[in-house]
Formats: structure tokens, sequence, C-alpha cells
């Protein structure tokens, strides 16, 4: 047990994006995708998780060998109007990120406790929120990079156990799966939208920035080399079989039946008929997991940029980093205070997301081919080739998204 909990440990900074990866915006627009198309959306997951692992490997070693991290190069050797807008771009939709996730978990607290309560109105969402809102805070007021670390690796092995618990109790037929790779490219704005949103959420730039704030806190040098790959790959494998797993969970259920998920409680009211009580309680232990170890890792991303851009030292328990966590957990407040659509709200910044993708990636090309940084770590050939195919993709996934969001 000691020996595998070192294991966890030492594989930290992969933990840490499944962690802010695989949040409610995944869990939401992995349902939602499960169960308006069944597994026909598997393709585009497969491919961004292979993608991801080769730019969070690519993003790593760069600040391995150059011992700086992408917004501090960016600001440097694009200059900070570049830098601005890089970071600008990355917390807005992290901002709305918190709205979106946080309204989530209340939702779906809330449809699932309605048995509980002799109100049938289930606990309250603003209560639920302030209670969860106060536990991320109190993690964040510990200020130890070691503790987060703990946290987030018991976060993210309760979320992969329900899940995967989940999906083998309503588990789809291989055949199903197979039909899952095969290519298609909905037709209409709501399924462009979404394919955008699952791409989003799996390949959004903020996750190859955050790799390289992650690699420089762990202190990694050139001997851990192999050490960042193997992360990297497994990083990206379990991102995948957890998306798989909440797609086949809906599509096993939902789709069947032409049922289809409009909003967070959507996913208890349609699925504990069909899969039971338990099966749906494992599932909302997942989605509640899900969000808070999202949750965790997307308040403290604004102060970390911040510093990343600044140049500065990263220290959670400076008073601007406590007030900027402590406006990323109040905007949690929002959606349960006045109101909205959770699930959309989430589907939109996942899409949104891969807005500043494509610039981020071409920036990093370049820095990735100067020889005064990389020395005798330069791009090869096959690498570029890699990047450029990566970069076509992201910009044809986000022309995807803009079309969806403007349908």
């Amino acid at each position: 047990m000691r020996k595998f909990l070192v294991f966890l440990i030492s594989i930290s900074p992969g933990l840490f994006l499944i962690g802010y990866n695989i949040g409610t915006g995944s869990i939401t627009t992995m349902a939602v995708a499960g169960a308006s198309y069944g597994l026909q959306l598997i393709l585009p997951v497969l491919i961004s998780c292979i993608f991801t692992f080769f730019l969070i490997m690519v993003f790593g070693q760069y600040t391995i060998v150059t011992g700086r991290t992408v917004l501090q190069s960016f600001r440097e050797f694009f200059g900070s109007p570049v830098a601005l807008l890089v970071l600008a771009s990355l917390l807005i939709s992290e901002w709305v990120s918190c709205m979106g996730v946080m309204a989530v978990i209340v939702q779906v607290v809330q449809e699932w406790s309605r048995p509980l309560t002799a109100s049938g109105e289930g606990f309250s969402p603003i209560l639920m929120a302030a209670i969860f809102g106060g536990l991320i805070y109190w993690i964040f007021w510990q200020g130890r990079h070691r503790f987060f670390e703990k946290v987030l690796i018991v976060f993210v092995s309760l979320m992969g156990l329900c899940f995967v618990l989940t999906m083998f109790m309503v588990v789809p037929t291989p055949i199903e799966l197979l039909r899952g790779l095969t290519p298609y490219i909905p037709e209409d704005s709501e399924g462009l939208l979404l394919m955008a949103g699952m791409v989003g959420t799996t390949m959004g730039g903020i996750l190859y920035v955050v790799r390289s704030i992650l690699v420089q806190e762990k202190g990694w040098t050139i001997k851990d080399l192999k050490q960042e790959k193997k992360d990297a790959a497994i990083s990206a494998t379990l991102m995948f079989l957890l998306s798989l797993a909440v797609m086949a969970a809906a599509a096993g259920t939902l789709f069947p039946r032409g049922l289809r998920i409009e909003n967070a409680i959507d996913m208890v009211s349609l699925l504990e008929p069909l899969a039971g009580r338990f099966a749906i309680s494992i599932f909302v232990a997942g989605i509640v997991c899900a969000g808070l170890s999202s949750l965790f890792p997307i308040v403290l991303l604004a102060p970390w940029l911040i510093a990343d851009y600044r140049g500065v030292k990263r220290d959670m328990r400076s008073v601007s980093s406590r007030l900027l966590v402590l406006f990323g957990v109040l905007l949690g407040l929002v959606v349960p205070i006045f109101g909205g659509r959770p699930v959309f709200v989430m589907i939109l910044s996942q899409a949104g997301t891969l807005l500043a993708t494509p610039l981020i990636l071409i920036l990093m090309l370049l820095l990735i081919n100067r020889k005064s940084l990389m020395k005798e770590y330069l791009a090869t050939p096959g690498r570029n080739l890699i990047m450029g195919l990566i970069l076509l993709f992201t910009i044809f996934m986000t022309i995807a998204g803009i079309q969806g969001m403007i349908g």
C-alpha cells in the first residue's frame, strides 16, 4: 500500500491534470454526448486524448529543458500584449467554469436527495454551494503544495472508482464500442458545439500552461524526462477511460430510449429509474468528487497564472492569492442564487477554452524550434509535423465550436 501511495505522489502532476480535466464539465459534456449520440463520438475523444498526451509531454519537457514556464516565455519572447491575451482568455474561461461546476454539483445533489427530505425538494442548492465552497477554501487555506497533492489523489481515486463501477453496471456491447470508433461529424449546430466541448475539455490550452507550472513545482530536471513522459501517458490514458465510462453509462441507458439531458438534474432523474438507486448513488458520488477535484485546481489557477505571468514566486498564502481564490469560490454561488442552465454554461465554457488553444500551440511551436532555448533538445521534423497536425485539428474543432455557438 505504501509503495502504491508513493507511486501516486510521483505522478501527482498527471493526477492534478486529471482532477482539473475530468470535472463536471467533462461529465456533463460526455453524458450529454452519450445520451444524444450513443457512442458515436468516441473517436474525437480518443484522438484528443492521444494529442493531449503528446502536448503535455512537449510542454513539460520544455519547462524541464529551459527552466522557464510557458507564460513567462510568452511574455519574454513575444511581448506582454500577447501574454496578457493568453492570460485573460484563460482566466475568463476558468471563472465561467467555476459557476458551471458548482451549479452542476448542487443541482445533482439536490435531485438525488429529494427522497431524503420531508418536503421532497432535496437539499438547498445555496446551502450545499456554501458548504462545498467553504470546504474548497479551507483546503486552499492550508497553503501547502504537498497537502494539495494528497487531497487531489483522494478525490481523483474516488471519482475514478465511482465512474468505472457505474459503467460496468450499464456496460454497452463491444459492437457499440467499435461502432463509436467510426468517424462521425454531427450536422446540427448543437452536435457541433457538443463535439467542440468534448475536445475542449480534453485539449484546452489551459491544460498545457498548467502542465508547465506543475513540472516546475515538482522540480523535475533532465534526468526526470522519462518520468515526465510516463506521467503524461498515465494522465492521458486515465482521461480517456474516465470520459468513456461516463459516456458509456449514458449511452447504455438513455440513448436507446431517446432520452436527452438538458439540465444537470436530468443525469439523476433519467438515469435512476434505468440504472437503479444504488448505481445512481455511486454516479452522484463520482460527480461530487469530480466537481471538487476540478473546482480546487480551478480556483488555484488564477493566482498561479498571474504569478507566473509576473515572474514572481507562487505564494498561496499571500493576501492577493487568498482574495483571488475567494473570488473564484464566490462565483460558485452565482447559479444557485440567480438561476441558469449549468449544463449549457459548462458546454459553452469547455468549447470556449478551444479559442485560445491555437494561439498557445503556435507560440509553443515557435519556442521549441529556438536553438538558443532548446539546444540539443530542439524539435525534430517529426515533432514539428505532429504539432502541425494537432494545430490543424484544434483549428477545425474551434471552427466547429464557433458554428455551434452561432447556431
